[in-house]
């Protein structure tokens, strides 16, 4: 897996939004413009095109097969292929699960808390100093997005109870991720062992 040199905080403009990541999805598939202001941006033309460049990118990242997957795949499929990109898009996010979730799940610690959060982002303050920029207001809306990403991925059941789900993952979105790369298997909090016997 690629580190990112620096971490990339624009996840904050937009949560998962499952319904639009789709239809980005299908679009760029057609090679066909949307309506971004309206269909994105709720007529506002600067959200909109936040929302497109934010949705465009998260694309760039998937490999052709799983884009396909996105757009045409069940709605399973659809929301672990849009998280998927989420987590090869945001180096902050990706670290966060397989470093945090992921260890706590696989001690069988089911429960996130606000403390998890922050001990991992006062641990990456050190390593990213562009981290050191960042308002309070920002920091807020990190967590508030980073917590809100995950519920909407079905990592967590909520943000308010934070307790870690059990991740079952769909043979086809299994499929072209070992094609990629089988790390990527450990944002859906899968184990080593569990990884290399899927990938013999």
């Amino acid at each position: 897996m690629v580190k990112t040199e620096k971490y990339d905080f624009s996840f904050t403009a937009s949560s998962v939004r499952l319904n639009e990541m789709i239809m980005v999805a299908k679009a760029t598939l057609d090679q066909r413009e949307i309506d971004y202001v309206n269909e994105l941006g709720r007529g506002k033309l600067s959200t909109g095109k936040r929302m497109l460049n934010e949705f465009r990118k998260r694309l760039s990242h998937l490999t052709t097969d799983q884009l396909s997957l996105l757009a045409t795949g069940d709605f399973l499929i659809k929301k672990q292929i849009a998280y998927l990109s989420v987590c090869k898009t945001y180096g902050f996010i990706r670290d966060f699960v397989i470093e945090v979730i992921r260890e706590k799940f696989l001690i069988f610690d089911d429960r996130l808390t606000d403390g998890d959060f922050l001990s991992f982002y006062r641990r990456k303050t050190d390593l990213h100093p562009e981290m050191d920029t960042l308002t309070e207001t920002t920091q807020k809306k990190i967590k508030q997005v980073t917590f809100k990403i995950l519920e909407q991925s079905d990592i967590i059941d909520n943000v308010k109870d934070k307790v870690i789900q059990p991740q079952l993952v769909d043979d086809a979105v299994v499929r072209v991720i070992l094609s990629d790369h089988p790390e990527w298997l450990k944002i859906f909090l899968m184990s080593d062992v569990d990884i290399s016997n899927l990938n013999k």
